[in-house]
């Protein structure tokens, strides 16, 4: 269809092409043609209260849907502000088109307002960066971006839209979409595959990563059940097969069960499908190290980069489609195999189990006069006793992430929204992604006072949006998690780890939320049972301060 429209109409129109349906902003004048396009079209305009948020939700949304969740900042410090959530999205691997407004062609190289260069800033952290620099291009330059983020291994892509370029006029068709290949099994190597399986006395799925579907994660799940082959799960990725599965055998990463760790090192064949074997899930190049131990790897990435130890075995295809292929082979029953399969599931029933006798946190008064404390661990526990199946729980970086990754049951792909990269200020731009974009779902932010507050303007965009989700926010006073190294590094020399924080009940009723303080535990029940009800029957969004014992610091 031929248009006589400018850059940033083509840009939009281009988006929609592509089926985008909301995109995520930090308004800039750097780029007000494209603000200009999104006026009258079919795509919701998120308007966000700080750049890394803006691209946490990008990100959260890639997760969630496996498209490319769009965000559109300014130039120079807006696009700084926007590296954080570009660096989750290139470690996690998740698809992502960040837009960035740009100083005028004519204005390079003069040290002008807000100028950089983005090819030496984003290079280095995304699959391509892409300047718009002939508005005859635009819808050319969007449909590349696309593919760039989704081909192969997926990741974040930058474009950069000088603001004289997106004025100019597009004149021309919009650029098709360009089919991404998503790879295939051969029968040969498939044949490998369940041969290995077959003959291992114990054998054990390793999954995480892009690239998964409910009915992928389903058909999983039931060929693991199936088979009886356990499946454990990749740092911050524990919704592929069902908390409740009896092929569920736990995860890597921080915060695993010795136990659990234990299972990928005495495995006989490991099948790894979508993700590597690297950094956190080998306890830092520790496990599964000796060349002797077979790896059969599916994996869309051609370099495996960030995977450790042998690889026996590389198929180039997805997890949906390699498992489409597998989950037609059965195997023959094995005796060793159904023994190994109760073993890994009874480890990943013991880790995810509330402890039998729970320490009342009430008692804290007693070394802290006039302050008294409710258990994280009795909160969670409470919490999970009243949750819907399909709930949605999305976490940063920090010691309460513990309690989320351990106990809260993802009983459905997709459930578990986080961050591999350490990136605080990530959980409740994700819950507002997720209550978003599936608001029939219960989206549940548990995140801690530290890491709350790197973004916790976003209440206003939750309310505003009304995408409500229930925080469940831990105030322990501190940065938990580097206390806890500080302790272990120099102990009891406790140095700039100690915060001061609101009453963050009051500061959610301030933005139009419900604000609920908890610092008892005979008050658990009833102010978990309010904090439901109201996010639930009232559709608004509500915080749990939970006060909590600063030595408290893991489950």
């Amino acid at each position: 269809m031929s248009n006589t429209i400018h850059g940033g109409q083509a840009i939009v129109d281009s988006l929609q092409l592509h089926g985008v349906s909301r995109t995520y902003v930090v308004p800039g004048e750097s780029y007000l043609s494209v603000l200009d396009g999104l006026y009258n079209a079919d795509i919701q305009t998120i308007v966000c209260r700080h750049e890394a948020a803006c691209t946490y939700m990008a990100d959260a949304h890639g997760k969630f849907t496996g498209e490319p969740g769009i965000a559109m900042v300014t130039r120079g410090p807006g696009a700084a502000q926007a590296y954080t959530g570009i660096h989750t999205a290139w470690q996690d691997g998740v698809p992502l088109i960040l837009f960035v407004g740009l100083i005028p062609v004519a204005d390079r190289n003069r040290e002008s307002f807000q100028e950089f260069d983005p090819n030496q800033w984003f290079s280095s952290q995304c699959k391509r960066v892409l300047i718009l620099d002939e508005v005859s291009r635009a819808s050319e330059i969007v449909a590349k971006a696309f593919h760039a983020a989704l081909e192969g291994r997926p990741g974040p892509v930058v474009v950069g839209l000088p603001e004289d370029i997106i004025q100019q006029e597009f004149h021309g068709q919009l650029h098709p979409v360009i089919p991404v290949a998503k790879g295939c099994v051969a029968d040969d190597k498939l044949a490998v595959i369940v041969e290995a399986l077959s003959n291992a006395d114990k054998p054990l799925i390793f999954a995480g990563g892009q690239n998964w579907t409910t009915k992928a994660s389903k058909q999983l799940t039931q060929f693991a059940e199936d088979n009886q082959i356990p499946v454990i799960h990749d740092w911050r990725a524990s919704d592929r097969v069902a908390f409740d599965s009896p092929a569920h055998a736990g995860y890597l990463g921080y915060g695993r069960s010795d136990d659990c760790a234990a299972l990928i090192e005495t495995a006989d064949v490991v099948l790894t499908i979508g993700t590597v074997l690297g950094d956190v899930s080998s306890d830092g190049y520790k496990l599964r190290q000796s060349f002797d131990k077979p790896n059969y790897i599916v994996n869309l990435d051609t370099s495996l980069r960030g995977h450790s130890g042998s690889v026996t075995e590389h198929i180039v295809a997805s997890p949906i489609s390699f498992i489409e292929a597998i989950s037609k082979a059965p195997l023959a029953r094995s005796a060793s195999r159904e023994t190994w399969f109760k073993y890994c599931h009874e480890q990943q029933r013991n880790d995810c189990a509330f402890p039998e006798t729970l320490v009342g946190a009430d008692s804290a008064e007693q070394t802290n006069p006039g302050q008294t404390y409710a258990s994280m661990t009795q909160v969670i526990k409470a919490l999970t006793e009243q949750l819907p199946d399909d709930a949605v729980y999305s976490f940063g970086a920090g010691n309460h992430c513990l309690w989320a990754q351990r106990y809260l049951p993802t009983n459905i792909f997709p459930s578990q929204l986080s961050t591999r990269n350490g990136a605080m200020g990530y959980s409740l731009p994700a819950g507002i992604a997720a209550a978003l974009e599936s608001p029939e779902r219960l989206s549940i932010v548990v995140t801690g006072d530290g890491e709350f507050m790197m973004n916790e303007a976003e209440l206003s965009t939750s309310i505003r949006y009304n995408a409500p989700v229930l925080i469940v926010l831990m105030d322990n006073q501190q940065f938990g998690t580097i206390r806890q190294h500080q302790e272990a590094h120099y102990p009891d020399r406790v140095s700039g780890t100690q915060l001061q924080n609101p009453d963050f009940a009051a500061l959610t009723n301030a933005f139009g939320g419900h604000g609920i303080r908890l610092n008892r535990n005979h008050d658990i029940e009833a102010r978990v049972t309010e904090a439901l009800q109201v996010v639930i029957e009232e559709r608004k969004t509500v915080l749990l301060h939970v006060i909590t014992d600063p030595d408290e610091l893991t489950p």
